[in-house]
């Protein structure tokens, strides 16, 4: 990464994004957050990140804030939507995030989906997938559109996410069957170690933690390092 080059983080708000956003900044790296409301301007701006303002299902939003003169390291999208949701970001937002990303020659692109999603929809019960079922489609339409855009990307499912401070027992799997729990901060410590580790390059993979399995599954972890 050059001095002058940054990353653009969508979904900073809550949740994993905004584990992200601390973790990245805990690095000293330059980030740029895409906010839909002012809810969490003040919190990140406290951080050093810039924010601007914009709807990711509204492609000139996403074109104003990627298309600017400074260099894309990467773009970092945990955005999505509850299955209550009329239009959900899960496919549409991560579309106009990719296609703005090529444009902006960003290098990779860290895409957070699910477990459930794509050829992990084995790794959870049935009851659940047809809870799911219509927020997994659509991110695994954003995983597909992501593959076939020719970015550098990474694609993370995590399991059930937990609001607890942070285990440092997350592990990365390319083992789709693996389902499990993982702390959101785990969630973003693994992000940011995905961010500059080659071994993370054009990979899907599923994030637990090696404690919070659900049942006794043998599988290899990813090493970033």
């Amino acid at each position: 990464m050059t001095t002058t080059s940054y990353i653009f983080l969508a979904g900073a708000s809550r949740g994993v994004g905004l584990e992200i956003a601390k973790c990245l900044t805990e690095q000293k790296l330059k980030v740029k957050a895409l906010l839909r409301t002012e809810a969490a301007r003040a919190e990140l701006e406290s951080m050093g990140i810039e924010v601007v303002l914009g709807d990711a299902l509204n492609v000139a939003d996403v074109e104003r804030a990627l298309l600017t003169n400074e260099p894309v390291s990467a773009v970092i999208s945990t955005i999505g939507g509850l299955p209550k949701d009329g239009e959900r970001a899960d496919y549409l937002g991560n579309k106009n995030l990719i296609d703005v990303a090529v444009k902006a020659g960003a290098q990779k692109f860290i895409l957070i989906s699910s477990i459930g999603s794509g050829n992990s929809a084995v790794a959870l019960p049935p009851q659940v997938l047809q809870t799911l079922g219509p927020v997994l489609v659509e991110k695994e339409k954003a995983e597909r559109h992501l593959i076939e855009s020719g970015l550098t990307y990474t694609i993370i499912r995590p399991g059930g996410l937990v609001s607890e401070p942070a285990t440092g027992n997350g592990v990365l799997t390319e083992n789709p069957s693996i389902a499990g729990s993982i702390h959101r901060a785990d969630v973003a410590q693994l992000v940011c170690r995905s961010l500059n580790s080659d071994r993370a390059n054009n990979k899907v993979l599923s994030a637990i933690d090696r404690n919070m399995l659900f049942g006794q599954p043998e599988f290899e972890e990813l090493s970033l390092d």
